[in-house]
């Protein structure tokens, strides 16, 4: 590590595992902008294929990237493929794997910081990173300053008396707290976690290179969904849209973009509401690939509701990538996601749940080309003001170097 830049320890259980995985990558994007003030040391779990110590470089920067191992590599399952939770509803025997995790992460926090004496902690997610981070910071006295970051389903999903208060002590010992929306930070709020503590401060996007308009012209009647096939992204509401548009639009064509437990139950619904021939599922793509697939539609759509469990948007960067390659958005109306879309300036807004209204908006975009060409614009523009890399990286910096600053006084 340098001697001049302090070093800043990022934790996750959401990382990419090898180079081309197709794991969520915003917490590496994240990584890398952070690495231009701090050199970054990201911790995240072990699994089968993944190496337990490597260097990612984005050609300009590097950050280091450890991982911990939990059990047998056979059984270290309980991570990645769709989140924690997921894989926890997917088989509740891996719960079984939760104490093992938690004590896991915990030895190498310890040990990292021995080996490293970071400047600052940045744990992504309450529970489990931030639980385990902030057990660190109150067992030690020395400890550095803790940041913890929220992304939506850990705050909204977890749910019940004895979770609701660990997640307000979990929050309560961190020195700074942010969520990705305004909607996730009137929810801690409400419910007294770490009041007056909590700032909104959103993952970003890449809008200069990677989700940028394309130079084709998409078909008229394309449409695009991009996410998991998980009961909180709604797909079911959008195929029975698609159903309701189906005659008056022959040449309507919706791609879904990505993978999940819902796949099998959606392809069958395509085949009942008869729209099996209009609704092409992709499958998961490289992150690098999903620009490719939002360029040739001209409307993205984002049915997201709240799901039986609680869980729900924290913000919906999706829209964000969308509004990125040009596309106009239509999304369903939930707090999170008025971060991104406001409702006839940046996208259209639909009642949630309501396939009706959400056929009636895309056919609004359809019918009117001025109109949608219109909104994908000012989304752009609202997009890279508020959603760029650059931008989320540097009030990150910021955030970071004033908790380090004020840590170490001296160095002021």
């Amino acid at each position: 590590m340098s001697n001049t830049r302090p070093g800043l320890l990022v934790l996750a259980s959401t990382f990419p595992r090898w180079v081309g995985d197709k794991e969520p990558r915003f917490v590496e994007s994240l990584s890398f902008e952070l690495a231009d003030s701090f050199d970054v040391v990201v911790l995240a779990p072990h699994c089968r294929g993944a190496a337990s110590d490597e260097v990612f470089t984005d050609g300009e920067r590097s950050i280091r990237v450890r991982r911990y191992r939990y059990c047998i590599p056979a059984l270290e399952n309980l991570a990645y493929e769709g989140g924690m939770l997921s894989r926890v509803r997917e088989n509740p025997l891996r719960l079984l794997l939760l104490p093992l995790f938690l004590i896991a992460q915990f030895v190498a926090i310890v040990r990292l910081q021995r080996e490293f004496d970071f400047g600052a902690i940045h744990a992504h997610w309450i529970i489990p990173q931030g639980l385990v981070a902030s057990t660190y910071h109150k067992l030690f006295r020395r400890s550095p300053p803790l940041l913890i970051t929220s992304h939506g389903g850990d705050l909204y999903a977890l749910r019940g008396r004895l979770l609701e208060r660990l997640k307000r002590w979990v929050l309560g010992q961190a020195n700074a707290v942010t969520v990705v929306s305004s909607a996730m930070r009137d929810y801690c709020e409400d419910r007294g976690f770490a009041p007056g503590r909590i700032d909104v401060q959103s993952m970003g996007v890449d809008l200069e290179k990677k989700f940028t308009p394309g130079d084709g012209e998409a078909p008229r009647g394309g449409l695009v969904f991009v996410g998991r096939l998980v009961e909180k992204k709604g797909v079911a509401y959008l195929i029975d849209a698609v159903a309701i548009l189906a005659e008056r639009y022959p040449a309507l064509k919706l791609s879904i973009v990505g993978d999940g437990p819902l796949q099998e139950s959606l392809e069958s619904l395509a085949a009942e509401r008869g729209v099996q021939d209009k609704v092409q599922f992709v499958g998961s793509v490289l992150n690098e690939d999903v620009p490719e697939f939002l360029r040739a539609a001209k409307i993205s759509v984002m049915p997201s509701v709240v799901a039986s469990s609680g869980d729900q948007e924290g913000l919906g960067l999706v829209a964000v990538e969308a509004l990125g390659c040009g596309c106009a958005v239509v999304a369903f109306d939930l707090p999170a996601v008025r971060d991104t879309i406001i409702d006839g300036q940046t996208g259209l807004m639909a009642e949630p749940e309501n396939a009706a209204e959400l056929a009636d908006k895309i056919a609004m975009l359809i019918e009117d080309d001025a109109l949608r060409r219109m909104l994908a614009e000012a989304g752009r523009r609202h997009a890279i003001e508020r959603f760029n890399w650059k931008a989320v990286g540097l009030s990150y910096t910021n955030i970071i170097a004033e908790l380090i600053d004020d840590a170490h006084p001296v160095h002021r």
